[in-house]
């Protein structure tokens, strides 16, 4: 498949995972619960995951995450010539999710952004359960490298291949459930950002942990895949050095 349309669909996926993920919180019927139903928010990352993994499989790499595609680089299964596009259109995905999902929630009357949060991460003050910078900067790291590391080896083999948007979905379900208290569940850097743009100040001035940390996750699973991974995975995962 062209770039174009493999952009096209990361971004249209990315989209769907924000909308999808953060609307567990932001629609909530109860605005006083808002951005503090766990469960609810993990699922729904979970679920989006798997749908449109299962959906996007055969037409693109079907990363949607930009720790995702720099894992995949690193691992030297992924073009590096393709990595700056895949990411942008993550990004751009991210934001016009969260843009859509912002024009359905302000339908409802009472419904404050500020209330919220939208979804959004932080660390301090603005951690659910006031974690530190410290903290919170350990545990995006920490998840983002065993999604990435499970990312790819999900996807090594074509057995693996046909079961990775379940366990996928199941695997970003359960981090979400350990990240959420900590840092309203981040793990990726376009998913952050989104929400972030909406609801600004601190959320802006907190989005670099959301993108330093996950990248350096997952550029550490796709140097410890590579590393003790590659000559099993050679054999089995040759043709898909492109990404798939």
């Amino acid at each position: 498949m062209k770039l174009g349309k493999r952009l096209a669909v990361e971004g249209a996926g990315t989209a769907w995972l924000v909308f999808a993920g953060c609307a567990a919180t932001a629609l909530g019927a109860n605005l006083s619960a808002q951005g503090n139903n766990v469960l609810e928010m993990a699922a729904a990352f979970g679920f989006a995951l798997m749908v449109v993994s299962y959906a996007a499989s055969r037409a693109t790499s079907a990363h949607f995450n930009p720790a995702v595609t720099i894992g995949y680089a690193v691992s030297r299964r992924f073009p590096v010539r393709d990595v700056a596009p895949y990411i942008a259109a993550q990004t751009v995905g991210a934001i016009l999710g969260a843009a859509l999902l912002i024009r359905v929630a302000s339908g409802r009357p009472g419904f404050s952004v500020a209330v919220s949060d939208f979804g959004s991460n932080g660390y301090d003050d603005h951690s659910p359960s006031e974690y530190a910078l410290s903290a919170v900067f350990v545990l995006e790291m920490a998840v983002s490298f065993a999604f990435v590391f499970i990312h790819l080896l999900m996807s090594s083999t074509a057995a693996r291949r046909k079961a990775a948007p379940l366990a996928l979905g199941a695997c970003l379900a359960a981090i979400y459930l350990i990240a959420i208290p900590v840092s309203n569940g981040g793990a990726n850097p376009a998913r952050s950002t989104g929400p972030a743009l909406f609801v600004g100040e601190w959320a802006l001035d907190q989005l670099w942990l959301f993108w330093a940390a996950p990248l350096l996750g997952g550029a550490a699973a796709g140097m410890v895949y590579r590393l003790v991974c590659r000559r099993r995975s050679y054999t089995l995962s040759a043709p898909l050095r492109e990404g798939a």
